[in-house]
């Protein structure tokens, strides 16, 4: 039987408490909890705050908040925080509006290996079952669930998921809600990068850099089973400029962020 390591669940939230209840609610129902759950808040209001504090007072694990002034979009710079924080080996990163299956984390440390970092995928839950969802305040789904697409990524097979090959290049399926790696490759390549600017390529840009000093990917198709919360799409405004920041972290293979983890250790 494989020892699995200590791991810190890390997710970042942004002024909406009743997504981050659900997920709170998902990390309470696994099988195999994390070490510690942080909560890296990008400048929410109180009402997220009194929520976390209502789940602290009986959480089966440490339940931290890392908060900073809201300044806009400053993601990379709160989960830098947050990950610095961080008292265990083995980070599972998830987003602020995913409902994880039971086996979620069980399944990223048993497929977790030294030289990689891991990456799964996400089952979406239609727009029109959110009222529904909230009211029930539903935690489980199954293939034949109401109200989600992508119905193939709720099938759980980790017999199938050992004979996924490991990836040298970083994937297009690479999605930031649902992804694992080590905190020590995580501060080699200094974090997440906090000159890109608003929503997106934060996840991917740092992925590049792991690749860069030789981490491989492996996906978890059949495992890692995440359920994604519909929201309206945020604004994409500066992903032109983030778009070039990750071709010249892809192109010149750099390897450290100029500006990342290393100020909050």
């Amino acid at each position: 039987m494989k020892v699995l390591p200590k791991c810190s669940l890390v997710t970042p939230t942004y002024n909406w408490p009743e997504a981050l209840e659900l997920l709170l609610k998902s990390v309470k129902n696994q099988s195999h909890l994390p070490d510690e759950v942080i909560i890296a808040d990008d400048g929410s209001t109180l009402e997220t705050e009194q929520l976390i504090q209502k789940y602290q007072k009986n959480f089966p694990v440490p339940l931290i908040h890392v908060k900073h002034k809201d300044k806009g979009n400053r993601k990379p710079r709160i989960m830098n925080k947050a990950i610095a924080k961080a008292k265990y080996e083995y980070i599972i990163e998830i987003d602020g509006d995913i409902i994880m299956n039971k086996y979620f984390v069980v399944d990223h440390l048993q497929f977790s290996q030294k030289g990689f970092y891991l990456y799964g995928s996400r089952v979406n839950i239609k727009k029109e079952f959110s009222k529904k969802l909230f009211q029930n305040q539903k935690l489980k789904f199954g293939f034949f669930s109401e109200g989600i697409q992508k119905r193939g990524r709720t099938l759980r097979l980790p017999i199938l998921t050992k004979l996924i090959k490991p990836i040298e290049e970083r994937s297009r399926k690479l999605r930031g809600c649902n992804m694992s790696f080590w905190k020590a490759d995580f501060i080699q390549v200094n974090g997440f990068n906090e000159n890109l600017v608003g929503w997106g390529i934060d996840d991917s840009e740092m992925i590049q850099r792991l690749h860069n000093i030789g981490i491989k990917g492996k996906r978890l198709k059949f495992a890692g089973i995440a359920y994604h919360i519909y929201h309206k799409e945020q604004s994409k405004s500066h992903i032109e400029i983030n778009l070039e920041i990750e071709k010249q972290t892809t192109k010149e293979k750099l390897v450290y962020a100029e500006k990342g983890v290393d100020q909050f250790l």
